[in-house]
């Protein structure tokens, strides 16, 4: 990548800990974060102010190994939960729709890891904006039903299937630097 462009900003989207994942995900998680960093990208995620997700572990992954991390949180203020986080975007908006804009609109591809509902809403707005979408299977959640389909008719943008962490970032800094050069 040319060192004048902005680094690719890559989204992590995935269960909140209210939805039960084994730790063993979260350290999935953990790693995609990780090897973002390592890919020079910058970590785009939903920053919770009260329970643990599957996008902060990603953070701190990244952070583990030396990444720059933007959460995007809702509601007003900069306190969240993962403090080593290096830039909070308050939105000012709710959960379920309104912060989730601002988060997958500030990324060039997202990551899929399990999910809820809210992976749900990121993932139908990524559709709908043409920003490249890849669910790591064998998560379970909205990962592993969306993974290979479109979301509607159209068929807008597929959304890519990885079935682990290495190809997940692959696919995404692939699709994102992609992503970038059309813009």
């Amino acid at each position: 990548m040319n060192t004048n462009q902005r680094k690719l900003q890559i989204g992590v989207m995935g269960s909140a800990a209210d939805q039960k994942y084994s730790q063993k995900i979260a350290e999935i998680a953990e790693d995609i974060g990780s090897r973002l960093a390592k890919a020079g990208a910058v970590l785009v995620f939903g920053a919770e102010k009260d329970v643990d997700s599957l996008s902060t572990a990603a953070a701190r992954g990244a952070k583990k190994s030396g990444g720059l991390t933007i959460g995007v949180t809702y509601g007003k203020g900069l306190n969240i939960r993962e403090k080593n986080t290096d830039v909070v975007i308050a939105t000012g908006l709710e959960r379920g729709g309104g912060r989730e804009l601002t988060l997958v609109l500030s990324c060039d591809a997202i990551i899929l890891i399990s999910g809820g509902s809210g992976t749900l809403t990121e993932a139908a707005i990524a559709y709908q904006a043409g920003i490249p979408i890849i669910a790591l299977t064998g998560t379970g959640g909205w990962a592993d039903k969306l993974a290979g389909e479109y979301l509607d008719s159209r068929k807008r943008i597929q959304v890519q299937s990885a079935t682990n962490s290495e190809e997940a970032v692959k696919m995404a800094v692939k699709s994102a630097r992609q992503q970038y050069e059309q813009a």
